[in-house]
């Protein structure tokens, strides 16, 4: 039986689990891929983040996930309609899997675009409140799809010679966890990334855990 994702609202560690099982997955596909990774990375010369893009488009087809016959759109480099089953239900999900390719193994930029949670952190001792662009489940004729974000991050030197250094693989919660994870500017798992509003420039943050390492 399918379930509603909407109901998940109220049945949070469920959708903890989903969001686990799904960041498995990804993690597995991309380290079981992690030895071309490298070699495409060596000998590759199209620009790092094209070839980081196309290592996990092709580390997930390979790996493959049972699909649904929908097309998703946004600003994510892989997205996939599909299905999670488990013993005790069936759910719809949008799994959508995005690239970053950067020399800093400490950070990772995400849009707001690129996410479903609020974020909410303290910038210039100013607190800060933005609305995550994508919706905590996404709406369909063929079925409601829980939205999954997903990113790869792969760190990489260019000088002397092109390498790929070590592969991050890390989930942001759905933005109907946001009261575990973000539930104020105090309680935050982000730091202000590289966008400066006297310029009009996009608003960006880093998830804070990837600012630790």
């Amino acid at each position: 039986m399918f379930i509603d994702p909407a109901t998940l609202a109220t049945d949070l560690d469920r959708l903890e689990d989903i969001e686990k099982a799904s960041l498995r997955l990804v993690t597995y596909a991309i380290y079981e891929f992690r030895d071309i990774a490298a070699e495409i990375f060596a000998r590759e010369r199209d620009l790092a983040q094209d070839i980081a893009e196309d290592i996990t488009r092709e580390a997930l087809d390979r790996l493959g996930i049972s699909r649904m016959d929908l097309r998703l759109f946004g600003k994510i480099d892989y997205k996939k309609a599909c299905y999670v089953f488990h013993p005790d239900y069936a759910l719809r999900q949008a799994l959508l899997v995005d690239t970053k390719a950067e020399k800093d193994h400490t950070t990772a930029t995400i849009q707001t675009a690129q996410t479903s949670l609020r974020i909410r952190h303290v910038r210039a001792g100013q607190p800060v409140d933005e609305a995550g662009e994508l919706p905590t489940v996404i709406e369909s004729d063929k079925g409601d799809c829980l939205t999954t974000t997903i990113f790869v991050k792969y760190e990489y030197q260019d000088r002397p010679t092109t390498r790929l250094l070590g592969i991050t693989v890390a989930a942001l919660p759905n933005g109907m966890l946001q009261a575990r994870y973000n539930p104020s500017p105090r309680q935050t798992i982000w730091r202000a990334g590289r966008n400066a509003p006297t310029r009009g420039e996009p608003f960006r943050a880093y998830p804070a855990k990837w600012c630790s390492g």
